[in-house]
């Protein structure tokens, strides 16, 4: 099984996630943002968190327009896997990956603490391993979390099942507590926590290792 992980300038967790990939057994390749392909036979690439390019238009605005990005449109379009999380899940948006747009915290300032999640389905190879309503717990590191969507989109993410994780209590002010979607293929994920900080024993929670082991398991029964 292979994974590759598109690092940005200013990536911060691709480091991380590659861990947590090597961690259930995969390969892992790193690829850089101005490269033009991703290695055959990727099964999954990862869009890790950080703060691509400085965040110095709109957070993942400047990544979405890397050469990279149109390896991951076609990766994503044969009905590859794809993980975006945090500053992943910004690039995700503002490539059209996925729908809705990450905003300002309500608060107005940096959130970084462990906090519950709610899953909401667990029809995706990213949440087989939860129960659909079990809590988990995923550390958040952001400035800019907050999901935007109008009632339409949220109605239409409702009703294809397509909400896999929301908070627990109130982090940023996302519309219907939305912590991460699912693409209308379901395998595409983006999520603004971090389950790749939530694995090892010296963590706090060890709640994100079912996250990766469902994605092996979908590709061993592939």
């Amino acid at each position: 099984m292979k994974a590759a992980v598109i690092v940005f300038p200013g990536s911060n967790c691709d480091r991380d996630l590659a861990v947590a990939f090597r961690t259930v057994g995969m390969d892992v390749s790193m690829v850089w943002h101005k490269d033009t392909e991703i290695p055959a036979g990727t099964d999954i690439v990862g869009v890790p968190g950080g703060f691509s390019f400085g965040d110095y238009l709109r957070c993942g605005a400047i990544a979405a327009r890397s050469p990279i990005v149109g390896a991951l449109r076609d990766h994503a379009t044969r009905g590859g896997f794809v993980l975006g999380i945090c500053n992943g899940f910004q690039v995700l948006t503002e490539t059209g990956l996925l729908p809705g747009a990450l905003m300002r915290n309500a608060g107005l300032k940096f959130v970084c603490r462990t906090v519950g999640l709610r899953v909401e389905t667990s029809d995706s190879a990213f949440t087989s391993e939860y129960e659909a309503g079990a809590t988990v717990r995923f550390p958040v590191a952001h400035h800019d979390g907050n999901y935007a969507a109008d009632a339409d989109l949220i109605a239409k993410l409702r009703d294809g099942d397509r909400i896999a994780f929301t908070y627990t209590e109130e982090v940023n002010g996302s519309a219907a507590g939305i912590a991460g979607i699912l693409s209308e293929n379901r395998r595409v994920l983006g999520l603004m926590p971090h389950p790749e900080r939530a694995m090892d024993a010296a963590h706090p929670s060890q709640d994100g290792a079912r996250l990766f082991q469902g994605l092996v398991n979908a590709l061993a029964d592939a």
